[in-house]
């Protein structure tokens, strides 16, 4: 990807938070003349759409605060974990959230959430070949306590995407990516451990 040519030549950190941080940049723009930036740094996630053996995805549903809403999404969670490999920390969250394993992962699709004030960066992976997971002895805090887990026809899912009622935006990514792998085959797809350069802290 060809950087731009877009020179910072002053920062200051404004907030620093338990998972973000937040900055003001001093950035030199094409035409010479200097703007400031507010940016959001973020530790980056992963999140898993799962499919089992009958197209269905596995679909979690959790209070979001910031809407003040239940949302539907898939297993999803932040790479917060000093040295944890992204597929690794996609496992650990599908066990977690969904208490499920799988056997084939391919990576399905990277996602930059907000580019315009924020360097968030996800990586949605497809998972199959779905099993319970062992017991890892992980709980389930604050608003994970009322998660609630469920399995819908994937076609279902991506109308309920179209028509408005799945609006995260992971999930509305891996949905829709997960649905045109359906009609086309995975050999179109990366593998799990695909080189993954615009991951936050790299």
């Amino acid at each position: 990807m060809t950087q731009p040519p877009y020179e910072v030549v002053g920062s200051v950190e404004r907030f620093r938070g338990r998972v973000v941080r937040l900055r003001t940049d001093e950035v030199r723009m094409s035409d010479g003349s200097v703007a400031a930036r507010d940016i959001i740094e973020h530790p980056g996630a992963v999140a898993v759409a799962a499919l089992d053996e009958h197209d269905r995805i596995v679909l979690v549903r959790q209070y979001r605060h910031p809407v003040g809403a239940f949302l539907d999404e898939l297993p999803a969670g932040l790479l917060d974990v000093d040295g944890e490999p992204a597929l690794e920390a996609a496992k650990r969250e599908l066990a977690e959230e969904a208490g499920l394993a799988a056997a084939v992962w391919h990576t399905l699709v990277d996602v930059h959430t907000t580019p315009g004030g924020s360097d968030e960066a996800v990586r949605v992976y497809l998972a199959r070949a779905l099993m319970p997971a062992a017991a890892a002895g992980f709980v389930l805090e604050d608003e994970e306590l009322q998660i609630t887990v469920s399995r819908v026809p994937l076609a279902e899912a991506a109308q309920r995407v179209l028509s408005g009622e799945i609006t995260n935006s992971l999930a509305v990514a891996g949905i829709l990516a997960a649905a045109r792998v359906a009609g086309a085959g995975e050999a179109a797809l990366r593998p799990a451990d695909a080189a993954w350069p615009a991951r936050p802290g790299r």
